[in-house]
């Protein structure tokens, strides 16, 4: 079982229908903060995106979005996120990604909780045709706002690689994971979210995103991810990749 640049002259920038106040999941950084002892109602969602497009002397276009929904019990929560983006250049495609996920926590006591996660990615651009990842294991919430949150988690794993060149490998991992959050004013939220999948091909992970609130509902979000590979594919050699984003939305 598969577990599951440039600023021309001419550009038009569509914040997307879209966006959050807080950092939203990446595929392997789960940097929303879930904890059900700290939730204000039963249910949270927020959705991202973000659209930049060139035309004259060259032809690119970029789309970015990303969602997150979190249900909360008296001890529990549920979350389900997804994410893509892609990019092209005077018509071929040049990167495209696609991921989903879900999540579920249980506190066992105002600090300590068990956490189960599972994922799917498709990033074939960069290697991957399918990277399904599970892990579960055990957290802490060592602040809980609501000026300063911060939980660290770690556990076993399994993960499923697929790559472009039809190979496959299934290997057992050790993650961990730590979120930091920092509510700098009323409207402006800094989010810090670093992963860890240790194995033969050890990956990690990190979000940097800055969250500040037009409204209630609507808000800018500037997020930058990079993810090291150490043993990368072959038909995507470079360890390291790079992303920044920026997107205008909608917090449910």
């Amino acid at each position: 079982m598969k577990l599951l640049k440039t600023v021309p002259a001419a550009v038009m920038l569509l914040g997307g229908v879209f966006a959050s106040m807080y950092a939203a999941a990446d595929d392997s950084v789960f940097t929303v903060m879930d904890d059900p002892s700290s939730a204000k109602k039963p249910f949270e969602g927020t959705v991202n995106a973000g659209y930049l497009a060139q035309s004259g002397n060259t032809k690119s276009s970029s789309l970015t979005a990303d969602s997150t929904l979190t249900w909360y019990g008296n001890t529990t929560a549920w979350s389900l996120w997804g994410n893509a983006s892609n990019t092209s250049s005077n018509d071929e495609r040049s990167s495209e990604k696609y991921a989903v996920g879900g999540r579920s926590r249980y506190n066992m006591t105002d600090a300590d909780y068990l956490f189960g996660q599972a994922s799917w990615l498709t990033d074939r651009y960069n290697g991957y045709r399918e990277r399904d990842v599970f892990t579960a294991g055990y957290g802490r919430q060592f602040l809980n706002g609501p000026v300063h949150s911060f939980r660290f988690e770690f556990g076993p794993g399994v993960r499923y690689d697929k790559y472009t060149n039809d190979e496959t490998e299934t290997q057992a991992l050790g993650y961990a994971s730590g979120t930091y959050a920092w509510q700098m004013t009323d409207t402006a939220k800094f989010t810090q979210g670093v992963s860890v999948f240790g194995s033969d091909d050890t990956t990690v992970n990190s979000e940097s995103a800055l969250n500040v609130a037009i409204n209630e509902h609507f808000g800018l979000k500037v997020a930058y991810n990079v993810t090291w590979n150490s043993e990368p594919p072959a038909t995507a050699p470079e360890h390291t990749d790079r992303r920044t984003t920026l997107s205008l939305g909608y917090k449910m």
